[in-house]
């Protein structure tokens, strides 16, 4: 089971803090999470109501089924309850399109023709007309990038995909709601109204990181301009929420999707896009592992996922979700408790973390820092032992020690990860420190090392920590 928990609850689990069920709050505020849990379902899961409050009517079947379909969608816990996890993420920017489909028929629905034109009929002040354009376009190359369909932008008359600033009610039986909330809506294949994009002008629309990237929420909107539906996968661009990690791709799920609907890419190799890591796969690997103020958080490609004492799920999100300057496919990560600190690695160089900042002037060099010869080019996996200070670096078959007290490396070294840590093979993938051991990985398989017998005392699968 996944969980996406949304960063206030991040934080919250982040500092060793948690509550769960309603907070302590006035009834002012429990009286507009009524309404917006109420909101929130009538939109994207089609909850009738008829105009009444029927979330606040004590054990409401519908709603309780409606909150159970939303949370399955979601991969919380499935209670039909309105707690803290379900309510943070319906405070979740997001796309204005359902999650569910009202009738199945307008699920799948396709363009007949695959040369398809667009036209772009207004523009939002927030940005430069030049970089509207290119946003959109690039939107647009995503997708002809993997499936058969082509773009053409055309200036005047009627394009197939019409898009368009708007704001409040636009006269499309979809009014959009002020500031956050309800980014954009997109319409399936068709005449009229079908295929055209909406954002809501009520947002700030950029071309960075800020909220809301226009190429980001283009992307995604388009993708049901094209017949898509919402996915329940986390790295998906059709993820209903609204997430921006610096770099728009569409995953493997999306490519799937669309190669469903037109078919494969006309490219003699066919594109692939990044998976999202499933917990329970009996073949996960890790990039990188480290323990984060008594946690421990498994790395892997643009992904973490964490194990937390309070909370029964494995959480899964972007690393970007906390960091968003450390860059994806960290190879190496430890923790030093002392200072509170967590370094990151990839390549020669690596970054310093303290909760949730990137401390100042990094990324720096590790040959310059710990003292590594040039001829290390990347780290595989490292680990500090807290009860001496010493800090453990593995590169391919050899292991170097370096004193975190005196900021060098110990004489002697690099030795081979054969002698001076028998039984766990002689490559390490990702290594961490729990209650006096060190747990090493490599591939599927993890070692629990008994530092002081020099002893490998169990063998276990790599994703042995998830409950699966």
């Amino acid at each position: 089971k996944l969980s996406m928990l949304s960063l206030p609850l991040l934080l919250l689990l982040l500092w060793g803090v948690v509550s769960h069920g309603f907070p302590t709050v006035t009834s002012e505020t429990q009286e507009q999470d009524v309404e917006m849990v109420q909101n929130y379902l009538e939109k994207y899961y089609y909850l009738k109501s008829d105009g009444k409050p029927v979330v606040r009517q004590r054990n409401n079947s519908l709603v309780s089924e409606k909150l159970k379909q939303m949370q399955a969608f979601f991969g919380l816990k499935v209670t039909g309850k309105v707690d803290t996890d379900t309510l943070n993420l319906m405070k979740q920017p997001r796309c204005g399109v359902p999650d569910v489909a009202q009738y199945v028929l307008t699920d799948g629905s396709q363009w007949d023709h695959t040369h398809l034109t667009y036209r772009i009929e207004n523009y939002t002040p927030d940005l430069p007309r030049a970089e509207v354009d290119s946003a959109i376009e690039k939107a647009f190359q995503l997708w002809s990038n993997v499936s058969p369909l082509t773009f053409t932008k055309v200036f005047e008359g009627q394009a197939d995909i019409m898009i368009s600033f708007v704001w409040g009610d636009h006269r499309d039986n979809s009014p959009f709601d002020g500031p956050n909330g309800n980014l954009a809506h997109a319409f399936q294949p068709g005449p009229n109204l079908g295929g055209d994009i909406h954002f809501d002008e009520d947002e700030t629309w950029t071309n960075n990181f800020r909220n809301y990237n226009l190429y980001r929420v283009a992307a995604h909107e388009l993708g049901h301009s094209l017949g898509l539906s919402h996915s329940t996968d986390i790295g998906a661009l059709m993820y209903p929420n609204y997430m921006y990690s610096g770099n728009v791709q569409l995953s493997q799920d999306d490519i799937n999707g669309i190669q469903a609907i037109y078919g494969p890419s006309q490219n003699p190799v066919q594109p692939t896009g990044p998976q999202t890591p499933q917990v329970c796969d009996r073949k996960l690997t890790f990039d990188a592992i480290t323990t984060i103020r008594g946690e421990v958080m498994f790395l892997k490609d643009r992904f973490y996922m964490r194990v937390n004492p309070f909370y029964p799920e494995v959480e899964l999100n972007f690393i970007s979700v906390f960091w968003p300057n450390l860059p994806n496919g960290l190879q190496a990560a430890y923790e030093v408790s002392e200072r509170d600190e967590v370094r990151f690695f990839k390549g020669d160089k690596y970054w310093v973390v303290q909760g949730q900042d990137v401390l100042y002037g990094y990324p720096k060099d590790i040959h310059r820092s710990f003292g590594f010869p040039r001829t290390v080019k990347s780290i595989d996996a490292a680990v500090s032992d807290e009860n001496t200070g010493k800090t453990y670096f593995f590169v391919a078959n050899k292991y170097w020690r370096y004193d975190e007290y005196k900021q060098s490396m110990d004489a002697g070294y690099p030795q081979m990860i054969a002698a001076g840590f028998p039984g766990i093979g002689h490559k390490v993938d990702a290594v961490f420190q729990k209650d006096g051991f060190f747990y090493f990985f490599h591939g599927k398989r993890q070692y629990k090392f008994d530092l002081r017998t020099k002893r490998v005392l169990s063998l276990d699968k790599a994703n042995s920590w998830f409950n699966c």
